[in-house]
């Protein structure tokens, strides 16, 4: 799979491998560095520096001889690169634990990521409010999207009510589901999927302990 930033076709990896970078410039910020280099990158993730570099020249930035790269500048990069600066609104659907941990996790706007709200069916947590967003009850989905354009559902409900609710996701137009439940999906082709795995990945760390 394959997706589109500022008119360039970057892999999965190369995104994933980006925001990695971008973890790591964030960091440099914070502690007042100017500069990095291809290989500290390289050697903080493990991987070889050379790919750190092809990395970088997709971005079309260059940094300079026997100095590295300009950290700030570097980040920039990346952020416009990945689209951070485009705000893309998303609802929880799920008010469980994870849907709660993920509406407490406020780093998701550095990436222009917006949690407008969550949804559920407990009548004991519609009308509460979750770290400033409000919890509203699923059946409102609906109107919800057609009243502010929102694209993205972020689903963590049980895998038993999964796909039931990614029909009702998908009748109320939202083209986009971040799926952390453990079901695979059945969608329209004009509905895309990005399938969060948390126990294949947990096995792949696994594997060999």
């Amino acid at each position: 799979m394959y997706n589109i930033c500022m008119d360039k076709y970057f892999s999965e990896k190369v995104i994933n491998r980006l925001t990695l970078y971008h973890c790591i410039l964030r960091d440099y910020i914070y502690e007042g560095k100017e500069y990095i280099s291809s290989k500290q990158i390289a050697t903080l993730l493990r991987i070889d520096d050379s790919q750190v570099r092809k990395d970088i020249n997709l971005l079309n930035y260059s940094g300079k001889s026997r100095v590295g790269y300009i950290v700030q500048d570097l980040k920039t990069s990346i952020e416009r690169t990945l689209g951070f600066e485009k705000s893309k609104k998303a609802y929880i659907i799920g008010a469980g634990n994870l849907g709660m941990a993920l509406a407490k996790y406020d780093n998701f706007t550095s990436y222009g990521l917006n949690i407008i709200s969550l949804f559920d069916n407990d009548k004991s947590k519609i009308g509460t409010e979750i770290n400033g967003k409000k919890i509203l009850d699923i059946n409102s989905l609906p109107d919800s999207v057609l009243g502010d354009g929102t694209e993205i559902a972020i689903l963590t409900v049980p895998g038993m009510f999964a796909q039931k609710t990614a029909n009702l996701i998908v009748k109320s137009n939202i083209k986009y589901i971040w799926n952390f439940t453990p079901t695979v999906l059945e969608v329209p082709e004009t509905v895309q999927v990005w399938n969060e795995n948390l126990m294949g990945n947990f096995l792949q760390f696994t594997y060999n302990i």
